[in-house]
């Protein structure tokens, strides 16, 4: 039972030392900045429309493109970092499972891409 409390200390120090850094920084930064509300910091913000509006106004297409562009970078890196890790012990079919997901990202690339959505405007 020794053995094993040795072992979880260091993380029970390290949880300990965040928390308390955590605790310090959030004060430290409520104490310093001048806490000052006005209409537009305590307004809500959903897309760039007002959150008093009607319900039923069109979207522009852009917040959905920038959504898919997000899932696919995203996606793409939280699935090739471990795939990258494990590929030498890997099977044939492991292998080409994440070809397939990787040409259906570059799908929605091109289709983001076809689309408009790496132009600024």
């Amino acid at each position: 039972m020794r053995l094993i409390f040795n072992e979880y200390t260091s993380i029970l120090i390290f949880l300990v030392l965040s928390l308390v850094l955590s605790f310090i920084i959030f004060m430290l930064s409520y104490l310093i900045v001048p806490q000052k509300a006005d209409q537009e910091k305590v307004s809500a913000y959903e897309c760039g429309f007002n959150p008093f509006d009607d319900a039923r106004t069109t979207f522009d297409i852009r917040f959905y493109l920038v959504a898919i562009l997000f899932l696919i970078f995203d996606l793409e890196i939280s699935f090739l970092f471990p795939w990258s890790l494990v590929l030498g012990e890997l099977s044939l079919f492991g292998f080409w499972i994440m070809i397939v997901f990787l040409i259906l990202l570059t799908l929605g690339f091109v289709y983001e891409w076809y689309k408009g959505a790496l132009e600024w405007e």
